[in-house]
């Protein structure tokens, strides 16, 4: 049946230690909202833990995905064909070959080749629009150190921090343990182009240093020390938008341990919860009103300064006693798009994926108008000896 709806494919899972966590996000609220908006036909476009691609209509349902055999499924299913020529087809192979031109795609893969700004910087290149943030964005917000860089060169506030890659740690780990030891402890250690709390340490003491190391290296090959906040409000601001900025609600995770982990933003009672684990956060924040006030100005002020569009999360650091607020991180696909605080601000799943479907078109408009092209003569210009040696 041939409809004049736009499509929409939803790429998700992918070579990720978030690859779960993209699932999820896919499904809920992505695919369903979509779905349920009933104003577009959706494509989810799978990416295996291998790397494979699949795409099939079965996996609009995140069922298929709890199934414990869907592995053994899709090793009897073609692979897909991608053809990247003035936008997105998806092919696939066979004596009855089947093609589908992409208006729109929807992207879903946190953490590595995703929500590092390679797939966006893909899709760029092939003049495909996209939701959510742009290549600039993504690159420099998976990479903590460099956020921390970008945002201390504007002033915004950020903890002391030091940062190393796995050659230093090897070469020069005396000297590196030295240069730690003179932050305030305790610390956290982070890898650092992972997210979801992944692989987070923290440590009170130097006898526990290395060890938190070697986890972090397991994930990463560049790893962050940073002192951690005492007496910490932690909270949280999701914001939509490309030009002009709407806010979520401030959200404070209410969590029992030290810090928000990976159990506290994803499983409850061991179930997992589709997206942050709202049972343990506090929408609105109860934190004073120039509190609020700061956190809002240095959310909008994080967003625009990394170029962020479409959505992002900017997390932030409170110390409790000193009223000070410290901007931690930024999170360009924030699980299952932290659609339960939009929910919480009367936002619908619905309302909150059209936005953004309607934000990224609206950025794609705007970049046509851009010449990235340039016309000269100087080939014909460009002589003498060809090089013999």
């Amino acid at each position: 049946m041939v409809t004049n709806k736009k499509i929409i494919a939803v790429i998700f899972g992918g070579k990720s230690a978030e690859h779960d966590i993209s699932i999820i996000t896919a499904h809920i609220p992505i695919i369903q909202s979509l779905t349920a908006g009933g104003q577009f036909d959706i494509w989810p476009i799978y990416i295996a833990k291998n790397g494979s691609w699949y795409s099939d209509q079965t996996m609009n349902d995140l069922e298929f995905f709890k199934k414990n055999d869907f592995e053994n499924y899709l090793s009897e299913r073609k692979k897909i064909r991608l053809l990247f020529d003035n936008g997105l087809k998806i092919i696939w192979p066979g004596f009855r070959q089947k093609t589908i031109t992409i208006d729109i795609v929807f992207p879903a893969m946190h953490g590595t080749f995703g929500e590092d700004g390679s797939l966006m910087g893909l899709l760029r290149m092939t003049n495909t629009p996209f939701v959510g943030c742009d290549i600039f964005a993504s690159a420099v917000a998976m990479d903590k150190a460099l956020t921390k860089q970008v945002l201390a060169a504007e002033n915004i506030p950020i903890v002391p921090f030091v940062w190393f890659t796995k050659y230093e740690w090897e070469k020069n780990k005396n000297d590196l343990t030295q240069k730690i030891k003179k932050l305030k402890w305790p610390l956290f250690i982070k890898p650092v182009h992972l997210g979801s709390s992944i692989a987070i340490t923290k440590i009170k003491q130097e006898s526990e240093l290395e060890n938190a190391v070697e986890v972090a290296f397991h994930y990463d090959d560049k790893v962050l020390a940073e002192e951690s906040v005492e007496n910490l409000i932690e909270v949280t601001l999701p914001i939509i938008g490309n030009d002009e900025l709407q806010l979520g609600g401030i959200e404070r995770p209410l969590n029992k341990t030290g810090f928000f982990n990976f159990n506290d933003k994803y499983l409850s009672n061991n179930k997992k919860s589709g997206g942050a684990n709202n049972q343990y956060s506090e929408i609105p924040a109860n934190i004073n009103d120039n509190l609020k006030q700061q956190v809002e100005n240095l959310g909008k002020q994080t967003y625009r300064l990394l170029g962020c569009s479409g959505i992002a999360r900017v997390d932030f650091l409170i110390d409790n006693s000193s009223q000070k607020v410290f901007v931690n991180e930024v999170n360009t696909l924030p699980g299952s798009l932290y659609y339960h605080n939009w929910r919480k601000m009367g936002v619908s799943g619905v309302d909150l994926v059209t936005k953004l479907v309607a934000l990224a078109e609206e950025r794609f408009q705007k970049q046509k108008n851009i010449t990235y092209t340039f016309h000269s003569d100087i080939l014909n210009q460009i002589g003498g000896k060809k090089i013999t040696e």
